[in-house]
């Protein structure tokens, strides 16, 4: 295979699926360094690779109400690329590659769609048995290259704008936050993907918290705002949810030290952002930390303590697994972070 010039890397569906896709550019770029690399994201998850130094170039999926226009995309994309990764495959992504005359296309052999992908991949991701971020990054073996990626050695990319950091430190000196204080983020709700930490256990962790001299921020969706108030226990407890867009939410956890939050999006926007990340993680596979956990040498991970096999989630939702999780295990290791960051080291 000649070396490749142009490359299309394609995930169109959410924050913390687009992050564990990101450190393929900077892979590539090791291997190829003069190839121009880009990425097909959806309109709400572009800030994500927007400023990355490996990604030249930022094309958000045409479509409306959430429905996928084919002819548009093609247009947009016919005859720009030499290669395309689809890194989530669906029918209309597949189709338009094909008819966008990509010489090759890389996704998975497993679909019924997957004849109109001409390099295939066959490993199957619902046994789990990889990181979700390494399944990714195996799907480069099509290009030849065969490359380990490590909690050490990943690189995301990911940097926030400079008019996003300073309208989000104003903010916060506005809201009265000390920086000589530690900052915690606390992000308390999730998409549904997996089963979250229950909510009074959430409570007790940040009234713990509230008691150190840390500077506590609740984030989450303007539809949370109602569940994340229920955090605000003092002044000490800000609730910030709905007041960023993701631009400025990425601009927001980069001023934090410790991120504590559930299976969802922003939890691995601090990973990949070097911030230590707190995370509560169901056992079964499809939702499990070792497929979806935040990929990062500065993490803790909390998962239920009942003794359960052949796990499922009807099972842990039924038996309430996540309310197994001792809050105290989860203070005890955010204040040995805590001091650690005080000591400096």
């Amino acid at each position: 295979m000649n070396r490749p010039k142009n490359i299309l890397i394609v995930r169109t569906d959410r924050i913390g699926d687009v992050v564990l896709s990101l450190p393929l550019a900077a892979i590539i770029k090791k291997h190829f360094p003069e190839c121009k690399i880009s990425f097909l994201l959806r309109e709400y998850t572009k800030p994500l690779a927007v400023n990355n130094p490996n990604i030249d170039e930022v094309i958000t999926l045409k479509g409306v109400g959430g429905k996928v226009s084919v002819k548009e995309n093609v247009q947009l994309l016919k005859n720009r690329f030499d290669v395309s990764i689809v890194v989530y495959p669906t029918y209309p992504i597949a189709l338009i590659l094909f008819l966008s005359n990509i010489k090759t296309r890389i996704g998975t052999g497993y679909r019924w769609y997957s004849f109109l992908f001409n390099k295939k991949n066959y490993e199957h991701r619902k046994t789990g048995e990889y990181h979700e971020l390494e399944y990714n990054v195996h799907l480069l073996r099509q290009l030849g290259i065969e490359e380990e990626v490590t909690e050490e050695n990943v690189s995301y990319g990911i940097t926030p704008s400079a008019q996003d950091e300073k309208k989000v430190k104003k903010d916060l000196f506005d809201l009265g936050i000390n920086f000589s204080n530690p900052v915690i983020i606390v992000h308390p709700g999730s998409g549904g993907s997996a089963v979250d930490l229950p909510i009074s256990k959430m409570k007790e962790i940040v009234n713990n918290l509230s008691k150190e001299n840390v500077e506590i921020l609740i984030t989450g969706t303007t539809a949370e705002k109602e569940l994340c108030q229920s955090l605000v226990v003092n002044k000490s407890t800000i609730n910030l949810a709905g007041k960023y867009n993701l631009s400025e939410l990425i601009a927001l956890i980069n001023q934090c030290n410790v991120m504590i939050a559930n299976s969802t999006g922003p939890i691995h926007i601090a990973a990949a952002l070097g911030k230590n990340a707190i995370g509560f993680y169901p056992k079964f596979t499809a939702a499990s930390a070792k497929r979806w956990g935040p990929f990062t040498n500065k993490k803790n991970i909390f998962t239920p303590t009942i003794d359960c096999a052949n796990c499922t989630r009807k099972q842990c939702e039924e038996l309430n697994c996540m309310d197994s999780i001792k809050t105290e295990d989860i203070v005890s290791t955010v204040k040995s972070i805590l001091n650690k960051l005080s000591l400096g080291k």
